[in-house]
């Protein structure tokens, strides 16, 4: 195999992620069982970054309706971040990363409890908060945050001082709680075991294994730095994934890194006809999912802009911008502005675009409206 170059790197990663048209899954279950988990803590993102990598153009309420299904499941897994997974992954996901996390995790309700004597030891208020969330919750009932606020003050704990908010964080990394669909505009809150009742347990090991091969299937070519940076394991851990899951990939050295991906034949490239400019939403894994972003923003234009401080992809609270990616490649920011009838994209590109990158964008916008089911209009 010849040596990959910058525009290779993009093509493969495009395609393995199934933002290329011709690699778009069959379901949103699809796509997050092929990409291991999805950065979602802003969540319209995340609907959209499911929807556009998959084939009959969903719309926002075809996807929340796999989440009303239970098919896919929204909670904090990597990096301690909130995510969407496959429903069946979630279990053994939280088994393997929850010990990575406990102790920042831990560290934060000790703080808050702390402050206040009246609450008592730690891991007591902990046990009580799980206690009173799994009997409002049983029986498949669902809450909102306030409502799982009211819960925790009724049963005697205070929820100021971001208390709440922790006890809610760490019910979900015990496995007790999980995010259900929207309530309006509100996340709402379910028993996990509920939710997701058949459980899939994979050793520690295994579960090494299976996340490093999703991750480099999915995300590949990739390094391991770059695993470590997305999975938030310890980069031993990340290793010993790369050595079980090795039967399953392939290496290849380019500008003295090692780059890891599927070990199989690469689909084809973006053929004729297929739309090659895509605009990606806030925190997509196709930014978030490496720390060597070079390969998508290395553009000398856009260097340029990026060292010019003019225009950047990321904001600076560490937000992942919206991005426009034409042919793999970040050529500047969008964001969307709602109108009664329809719905505005404004592009911020990094360079002139000529006029085929212009028409891309008008069509990738017009898949947008789709998803949202209204018409768009891009105003440059």
């Amino acid at each position: 195999m010849k040596t990959m170059n910058r525009s290779e790197i993009t093509v493969r990663r495009l395609s393995n992620q199934h933002i290329a048209s011709h690699s778009a899954a069959r379901s949103p279950a699809e796509v997050l069982t092929s990409l291991g988990a999805m950065q979602a803590q802003v969540y319209h993102a995340a609907l959209w970054a499911l929807a556009l990598r998959c084939r009959d153009s969903p719309t926002k309420s075809d996807i929340e309706e796999a989440i009303a299904e239970r098919k896919i499941s929204r909670t904090w897994l990597m990096r301690g971040t909130l995510h969407f997974a496959s429903s069946q992954d979630i279990h053994w996901m939280l088994r393997l990363f929850a010990p990575r996390v406990a102790r920042f995790r831990d560290r934060m309700i000790d703080t808050v409890v702390s402050s206040d004597s009246r609450l008592g030891p730690s891991e007591g208020v902990v046990r009580k908060a799980e206690d009173l969330f799994a009997k409002a919750l049983g029986g498949n009932r669902q809450l909102t945050r306030r409502g799982m606020y009211k819960v925790l003050e009724r049963g005697g704990i205070d929820t100021s001082g971001m208390l709440g908010y922790h006890l809610l964080y760490r019910a979900a990394w015990d496995g007790v709680i999980c995010f259900g669909p929207h309530e309006g505009k509100q996340p709402t809150f379910e028993l996990l075991d509920e939710r997701i009742a058949g459980r899939r347990e994979l050793s520690n090991g295994r579960a090494l294994a299976e996340l490093a091969s999703r991750y480099f299937t999915s995300h590949g070519p990739a390094t391991i730095k770059d695993y470590v940076w997305w999975s938030g394991l310890k980069a031993s851990d990340a290793r010993a994934g790369v050595e079980g899951a090795s039967p399953r990939l392939v290496s290849e050295e380019v500008d003295g890194k090692t780059y890891y991906m599927a070990g199989r034949a690469q689909g084809p490239e973006e053929e004729e006809g297929d739309v090659a400019v895509h605009l990606l939403p806030a925190f997509d894994e196709y930014l978030v999912g490496y720390s060597d972003r070079s390969a998508m923003l290395g553009n000398e234009d856009t260097q340029r802009v990026l060292r010019s401080g003019k225009i950047q992809f990321t904001n600076g609270n560490g937000i992942f911008l919206p991005v426009i990616v034409a042919d793999g490649e970040v050529v500047g920011t969008w964001k969307r502005r709602d109108e009664k009838a329809k719905v505005v994209v404004t592009i911020q590109p990094f360079m002139k675009l000529d006029k085929a990158r212009i028409d891309g964008i008008r069509e990738a916008a017009g898949r947008y409206g789709s998803f949202l089911e209204k018409p768009a209009r891009v105003e440059l």
